[in-house]
């Protein structure tokens, strides 16, 4: 959860409702973050139903839908992937706009939920959708509970860019109970008719994180695993140890790979992200790299075009 742009977010909970997010907008407190958008990166993507209010939705490649939520300073990207019989939904976003309205505009195949973890920000709308994949962890079985004080958060008025949809509600706004309707593990497949994908576990960033990888069409799905910005890696549930282990695991798939797709921010990046990656934390984790504070017990890591949040003091030696 949370990343790109405001990292002591959570510290602000109290005060950010003060104010909608709404009528912070209105009074021309347009947040730093949202000033730069739209990502240069999106011109070369295809956009499709433009008219959402939301999201913003690009056809990365045929059968592969990113659900983008540029409105949010997590800018969550949840995938949408298509077979001939049934599809698959890589996370469900914030649950501030309605996902499911979108994907049943997508597709008319029947649709099943995988989550690349269970940060609030990758399960907002889980509820919406009858058959919900899990991972067998205690993580997850507690996530699926819901929470209310996570999803409040972000909608503090540094958060949000634009306007909020019609007909949300801010002050009821959680992330709302879910059932988890069958727990799969590593290595599980999903065939969704000429195409299959299937599940690589990559704890770490939480016990419950992973991939998955379309063999076939060289598609990596990389969750928190990977994204183009701060990488969170201080919160409780962390394990840089399992963290540096999974994407050591996810490099040796490189070579194999056309494109690699995460979670926030930008939905496309090259093969070759993988090995740098690991270089950039081994190299942090020896003691390289720039480091700033960032308040509470975090600082952030820089190095190589990398950035990782981690807890401080970071003891642990790669």
């Amino acid at each position: 959860m949370g990343r790109r742009k405001k990292f002591g977010k959570h510290l602000v909970f109290a005060a950010g409702l003060a104010l909608s997010a709404t009528a912070a907008i209105a009074q021309g407190q347009i947040p730093e973050w949202c000033k730069a958008l739209p990502r240069p990166e999106y011109k070369s993507l295809q956009r499709v139903l433009p008219g959402d209010p939301w999201f913003e939705i690009y056809k990365v490649v045929p059968g592969v839908f990113a659900i983008y939520e540029p409105h949010q300073a997590e800018e969550t990207i949840a995938y949408l992937i298509v077979g001939t019989k049934q599809a698959l939904l890589f996370d469900t976003g914030m649950g501030i706009g309605n996902i499911r309205n979108v994907v049943s505009r997508l597709t008319s195949r029947p649709v099943v939920v995988l989550n690349s973890h269970t940060h609030n920000d990758h399960v907002g709308d889980n509820w919406r959708f009858p058959f919900v994949y899990g991972m067998d962890t205690a993580f997850t079985r507690a996530n699926a509970k819901g929470s209310r004080e996570d999803a409040q958060a972000e909608i503090a008025p540094d958060q949000i860019c634009g306007e909020l949809p019609k007909g949300f509600n801010p002050k009821t706004y959680a992330t709302k109970l879910w059932h988890i309707s069958l727990f799969v593990h590593d290595g599980f497949k999903i065939n969704l008719g000429g195409r299959t994908l299937e599940i690589i576990a990559t704890p770490g960033h939480t016990p419950d994180a992973i991939c998955l990888i379309d063999r076939a069409n060289g598609l990596l799905f990389t969750g928190d695993t990977y994204y183009p910005a701060p990488i969170w890696l201080y919160r409780p549930e962390t394990d840089l140890d399992a963290y540096v282990a999974s994407v050591k695991r996810l490099e040796a798939l490189a070579a194999r790979l056309k494109l690699v797709l995460g979670a926030h921010n930008i939905p496309v990046a090259q093969p070759d992200v993988l090995s740098q990656l690991v270089d950039a934390i081994q190299a942090v984790r020896s003691g390289k790299g720039e480091v700033k504070s960032e308040g509470a017990g975090k600082a952030m890591h820089t190095l190589g075009g990398f950035k990782f949040l981690l807890a401080e003091p970071e003891k642990g030696i790669d």
